[in-house]
């Protein structure tokens, strides 16, 4: 067997099940889940039915490349968002089957084992996809901790110069999960010159970006390149997705986009590996990715939770709206409680799931940057929502009796 494997850590949600094990929740209160960022808003009617129709496609094989409409889509989908020239969409864009097995999929197409210690840096809290990645493609992952002081993006600052010689990739998540940061231009200038001066793909992960609480969209790492005047897109591939866009996590539907020379590489790995996206999937995200309407919508829900919800629980714990995402990062000292403490008993005593936030980080550095903080989901719908708030402030108020 791959003794890599060996290097792996167990998934969060895994902790999260051997956090629980032997409790029983209060049976006097409904499940309420905020542990896992599985959108939970209807999938569009017209997507459905986009699918539906498309049954047809079955019959076919797909190719990997995807189908020409579905990548003149994504070309439009991109040029509306960002701003941006349009991109060849024979050379620059790849549908795949959801972001998070391009994600993985990147590092071995990208990783050159041969090299001596090869890194994949990667931000920290994180998600858990690229270390793995790492690890199988025969790198080590190197973590740069997010910073507070900076809206908790990482500080890229403190990376020796020692480290920038052996990356060969370097996973950006912006936004970010699990604390919302977007990255500014500057902080993109900053990654842009290190990528020039080291020769490392930059992966830049934004599944999260169409879901944002203020009326400006985040900063798309093509629309910073752009503003940059790096039309070539020099090292940098981009992937999103339509799970939390478009309420069809699913489809397992998303694409990569960036360097044609990386892209190049890209398709003909997942050539090899069998990644083609169904017929179907493609004529349903087509009908998706040209509609901005339900995506609206979509926001316009997310933004309520968050303003109804956010006030609520900053009455008895450290929490702010993010940039953009649809999760809470929260700081529960003022608890007294740990963030592992803090989920199993607000499990057992009112039976609402959050994730602690040390299960989405490593040590690094002398610290675990994701202690002390939990992270919540605020997919439920609105009541639901509202009630695992409640019930949330009620436990933190009982804490505060007990003490």
């Amino acid at each position: 067997m791959n003794p890599n494997l060996d290097k792996l850590h167990p998934y969060p949600f895994e902790k999260l099940r051997e956090l629980f094990a032997g409790v029983t929740p209060n049976p006097a209160l409904a499940p309420i889940s905020l542990g896992i960022g599985e959108p939970k808003h209807p999938t569009p009617p017209f997507i459905e039915k986009a699918l539906m129709h498309a049954v047809a496609g079955l019959s076919s094989y797909p190719s990997t490349i995807g189908s020409e409409p579905l990548r003149a889509a994504i070309a439009l989908w991109l040029e509306r968002r960002y701003g941006i020239p349009p991109l060849d969409p024979a050379t620059m864009i790849l549908p795949v089957n959801g972001s998070r097995e391009a994600l993985f999929a990147i590092a071995h197409a990208v990783i050159d084992a041969g090299r001596p210690d090869p890194l994949v840096l990667c931000p920290n809290p994180f998600y858990q996809i690229y270390e793995g990645a790492a690890y199988l493609a025969g790198a080590t992952p190197y973590f740069v901790n997010s910073d507070p002081a900076r809206n908790f993006a990482p500080d890229y600052n403190a990376v020796p110069d020692e480290v920038w010689t052996r990356v060969q990739l370097l996973y950006v998540c912006s936004p970010g999960n699990p604390t919302g940061a977007v990255l500014s231009l500057d902080d993109w200038r900053e990654l842009f010159a290190l990528s020039d001066r080291h020769g490392f793909v930059i992966a830049a992960d934004e599944c999260y970006s169409e879901i944002y609480t203020g009326s400006t969209p985040p900063l798309g790492a093509l629309e910073a390149a752009h503003q940059l005047g790096r039309h070539a897109y020099t090292n940098l591939v981009v992937f999103s997705s339509l799970s939390k866009r478009s309420n069809v996590p699913g489809m397992r539907s998303g694409f990569v986009a960036g360097d044609p020379a990386v892209m190049k590489k890209f398709l003909l790995y997942r050539t090899y590996c069998g990644g083609a996206m169904s017929p179907v999937v493609q004529a349903a995200s087509i009908a998706a990715w040209g509609d901005e309407a339900h995506v609206q919508d979509n926001r316009n829900l997310y933004k309520e939770k968050f303003h109804l919800i956010t006030p609520l629980l900053r009455e008895v714990m450290d929490v702010e709206l993010p940039d953009a995402g649809f999760y809470l990062w929260a700081d529960v000292r003022r608890t007294g409680l740990s963030d592992t403490e803090f989920a199993r008993r607000l499990y057992a005593e009112y039976n609402v799931t959050v994730l602690p936030g040390s299960y989405l980080a490593r040590d690094a550095h002398g610290t675990n940057p994701g202690r002390n903080r939990i992270r919540m989901a605020l997919v439920a719908g609105v009541d639901e929502g509202l009630e695992a708030a409640n019930r949330i402030v009620q436990f933190c108020q009982s804490l505060r009796k007990d003490s």
